[in-house]
């Protein structure tokens, strides 16, 4: 690799990590914001609007993952005297620190092999 590149270059691997099953993206960064955001805010719509996200789209994310998951990341509680909102469950908290552990393991590889093209 190294024959490849300029001397007079700076090079550094870029990536994204996500996981997923075989119908479709289960975790990745925007799905981990999401999660994170909804269990400040308490709200799916909250979460939506913190990120620039239509609520459809938000929604549609969380019964993704709710459907992939063995348990429910996301739990929702409709109208009442509070007016409803959203939860992250023990099992999406689980998630959340688990993606954020692969994503640091993740980061140091991406690190690690930038070094080594620096060789």
């Amino acid at each position: 690799m190294k024959a490849l590149l300029l001397p007079t270059k700076t090079y550094r691997l870029n990536g994204r990590l996500w996981l997923e099953t075989d119908d479709g993206r289960f975790l990745g960064i925007g799905r981990l914001e999401l999660l994170e955001q909804i269990a400040a805010l308490g709200s799916i719509s909250k979460a939506a609007q913190a990120m620039g996200m239509s609520y459809k789209r938000a929604w549609d994310l969380v019964s993704s993952m709710n459907a992939q998951a063995s348990a429910p990341l996301v739990a929702t509680q409709t109208g009442g005297a509070r007016g409803g909102g959203a939860v992250v469950t023990d099992a999406g908290q689980v998630a959340i620190g688990a993606f954020q552990e692969l994503q640091a393991r993740f980061q140091a590889f991406m690190v690690l092999e930038t070094q080594r093209l620096q060789e």
